[in-house]
Order: C-alpha cells, then structure tokens, then sequence
C-alpha cells in the first residue's frame, strides 16, 4: 500500500446508510492511523439539528455552519464522531460538485473511499445506489460499500463470556481472486487489510492458483494466518457462503472496467461489507 500520508473518506448524504459507513470509516481511520475525511456532495438541503453548537467541538475541521439552530447532515455526523473517536483527525468539507464527480476527485487522495449502500430486503439483497455503484465502477482507489445496520462489533468474532466486544478477534477478511488475473493491487489491499486487523484471510479461487502468487505476499506478512479454498467453477456461491463469517469481503475489478456481473451480485448479496479494489 501507499506510505502517502492519505486519508480514509466517507461519503455522507445524511442516509442511514451513509451514516453507519461513516462509523465503519471512522474505525478504518483509527486503525490505519489516518485522518477520516467526511465529504457532503452536492446541495442537498440542511436538516434540523441538535442541542449542540459546532463552535464547541475543537477536533473538526473546515466546517461551515449553517444559520441559526439549522446544521446539515454532515456537521451532525461530524460532531457525533468526533464525541465517539476524540483522538481521530476528522476533516469535513462541502462541495457542490455533483456527487460521482466529487467522490471520484475525493479517492484520488485517499487510502480507502468507503460508501453507503441501503439495508437488506430479504432475499434481493441490498440495492445498490447509482451513486455508489458508479463511484465503485471508476475510482482509482479501493471503494469500500458499507450497509445500513452494519455495526463496528458485526466485524469481530461474537462474544460469549460477556468481555466488550471491542476486545474480540476480527473474523476473516476475505479475498475473491481470479487466478488469471495479474492483481497485485487486489491482493497487496487484502494482505495489508488482514494484517491491520491481525485477522486471517481466506483466500477464494477457481482451479488452481499458481503457487507463486501469493508467496511473495506471505513472505512480506508472515503475521497473517492465510488459508486457500479452491473452488472448480463459479466462486461466487462459495464467497457468498464466506461473507456470513467476514468481517470483510475484497473482490477486484479491471482498471477502467465496471465491476462484472459477479462482483455486481457480491456486492448486493454479501454478509459484510464489500471492498471493490481497481487492478490490472
């Protein structure tokens, strides 16, 4: 990964479900050590605020408030983070711009782009916004799509003997991989990922996987426990299975190329939330 100094950002539209990426963010932030940036796109119009005054709140950045008692969506989020994650460097900023052309900009400067997509609707699976899905279709960057729901304890292994969940293990990250495919972007995004959480990866591929792609990986993360599944045929059923007991699903998409139709399916249909990663 980059040794820049970059930021973890999160689109915020004042949406359940960009709230909650906004919290899973704000935990990536803290355990990357980076700055979480919260980037509002667009003109949507303010919402009625809380009891607190902006002024109060010494950890933001960059923020204007609107008049009067009157404090959009981003300001809120803001404060709330700040009050949850007080030795975090959060930056929020407004712009304009429309959404996709804004978060596109916005990833070209960060470690990771998290985003919001909607809650589960049974058997559908979660739909995806346009917004979202165009965003993870041609950023630079590795996009992350959190669900509404999604709470920072739903990545770590459940508790039994009633410790705080904040102390359990993190369950699995897990890697879709085509064997085909030249990926070291992909594949460095999952190591470091696994390794940042001292989690295990699972790695999931059809037929065979040349040995020699991951030894360098395991070489360079011997802390990382990796275990390989290898599936004859479509390795989608397989990673939906995995995703039930993730903490994180990393799939990959060809640089300047829409994710395809399984990564699409993944996205909507997985456990956890899904990191779409560009590669070659």
């Amino acid at each position: 990964m980059s040794t820049d100094t970059r930021t973890i950002t999160v689109g915020i539209d004042g949406s359940r479900s960009s709230l909650d990426a906004a919290d899973w963010a704000a935990h990536e932030a803290q355990r990357r050590r980076l700055p979480l940036r919260l980037l509002h796109a667009g003109t949507e119009p303010a919402v009625p605020g809380g009891v607190f005054d902006i002024d109060d709140i010494d950890d933001i950045d960059d923020i204007d408030v609107p008049a009067g008692r009157t404090r959009a969506a981003l300001d809120r989020a803001a404060i709330e983070l700040s009050y949850a994650h007080p030795a975090l460097d959060i930056i929020a900023r407004r712009t304009a711009t429309p959404a996709v052309p804004a978060l596109l900009a916005a990833a070209v400067e960060a470690e990771t782009l998290v985003l919001g997509s909607r809650g589960r609707t049974g058997s559908a699976g979660v739909p995806v916004g346009s917004v979202a899905l165009g965003v993870a279709a041609r950023a630079d960057r590795p996009v992350v799509l959190v669900r509404a729901g999604e709470l920072p304890e739903d990545e770590r292994v459940p508790v039994v003997d009633g410790s705080p969940p904040s102390t359990a293990p993190y369950l699995p990250v897990v890697l879709g991989l085509d064997p085909d495919a030249s990926a070291d972007d992909l594949i460095g995004y999952a190591f470091d990922t696994a390794a940042v959480r001292s989690a295990p990866l699972h790695v999931v591929h059809s037929w065979t996987l040349p040995t020699s792609t991951l030894r360098p990986w395991r070489h360079r993360f011997p802390g990382t426990t990796v275990r390989e599944h290898r599936v004859d045929g479509d390795p989608g059923p397989r990673l939906l299975e995995a995703s039930a007991r993730a903490g994180l699903l990393v799939v990959g998409r060809r640089a300047g190329r829409s994710p395809g139709r399984a990564a699409r399916s993944l996205i909507r249909h997985a456990d956890c939330p899904v990191a779409v990663v560009p590669h070659d």
